[in-house]
């Protein structure tokens, strides 16, 4: 599933497009171009899929596009896609398809840091909440792209093909009064196929709670997650050996330990450097808040002529990784 193809709308368009569309419609100049799209940083390809959809529907005659797949590892200055089409059927999509791909690649870029710096293990986006709605879903799609195991919505779930993960915030815990209480009402209601995993640190001391869940809810307590706030410190590798430790003296070894709570590449490091007994990490703004990867086009040959501006080299640059897709 794509995003609204209103997104790809020509009131979207920077205005120079348009222009350049109206001074080459009274002119009567329509040429074939070859146009070659490249990032200004690494990272990994996200977006091609829905320029590429987008697109499918507005050349005008023949068309020749090259592309390098979804969620590739992408080299700065490589051409991830090419263009070999008329100037009209496409030109004013540019602000439209460049900004699909650098929103979406900076999402996916720094969801694939946060994966990479895991090792192994499961990487869930819980980002949503730092960004207006309306791209909230593509941000969950981006970070998925990226190597995330799951994410916080149904719409990000949507989009991906995936289903969302989650289960109770702290607000549940703080109506009913106990988290035991709210764990328990939680596993009455909801479907066996929703996970019981509980926050744990609403109230109470982190690795008491775990156990007093774990003892009283038996082996229907998948695992517990632990968000404590700055103001106690926040959630430590020291924090995580101390729960893991209670857990298991108190013969709850099978109880999963997952963590959120500002976490970011070099935090996640940190766990999986001093060995925590970490089951799976929470992320939100390391991956919601990433900046994009800008993208540039330029037209490399006019019909068969090779061209370009000042400092770069005219005619086609060769990429073997790229494919035909049209």
């Amino acid at each position: 599933m794509l995003p609204d193809a209103a997104f790809f709308d020509e009131n979207r368009a920077d205005l120079y497009f348009l222009n350049t569309r109206e001074v080459l419609s009274r002119e009567g100049i329509d040429p074939v171009v070859t146009m070659e799209v490249f990032p200004n940083g690494d990272g990994t390809l996200c977006g091609m899929t829905e320029v590429l959809e987008n697109l499918d529907g507005v050349w005008a005659g023949e068309a020749s596009v090259w592309a390098l797949g979804e969620g590739q590892p992408m080299s700065r200055k490589e051409v991830v896609l090419r263009i070999r089409a008329r100037y009209s059927s496409f030109g004013v999509y540019e602000t439209a398809y460049l900004g699909t791909l650098a929103q979406k690649s900076g999402w996916a870029t720094a969801a694939r840091e946060c994966v990479e710096a895991a090792g192994g293990i499961p990487v869930i986006s819980f980002g949503a909440r730092h960004v207006h709605p309306a791209i909230s879903d593509v941000m969950e799609y981006s970070a998925l792209v990226g190597g995330c195991t799951g994410c916080a919505t149904p719409a990000g779930g949507q989009l991906a093909g995936s289903d969302p993960t989650g289960t109770m915030p702290h607000a549940l815990m703080l109506i009913m009064g106990d988290t035991l209480a709210a764990a328990r009402a939680f596993d009455r209601h909801m479907p066996g196929s929703i996970r019981r995993l509980v926050l744990v640190d609403t109230f109470m001391d982190e690795a008491e709670e775990s156990v007093r869940l774990a003892r009283e809810m038996g082996g229907r307590l998948e695992g517990v997650r632990l968000d404590t706030p700055s103001e106690l410190g926040g959630v430590t590798p020291d924090l995580v050996r101390g729960v893991r430790s209670e857990l298991d003296r108190a013969g709850h070894r099978q109880v999963k330990i997952y963590v959120s709570g500002g976490m970011t590449p070099d935090r996640i490091r940190e766990f999986v450097a001093a060995g925590s007994a970490v089951d799976g990490f929470g992320v939100g703004s390391a991956i919601s808040g990433a900046s994009p990867i800008d993208f540039t086009s330029d037209i490399k040959a006019v019909g068969r002529r090779p061209v370009a501006k000042r400092g770069r080299t005219p005619g086609v640059t060769e990429n073997t990784r790229l494919r035909r897709v049209r």
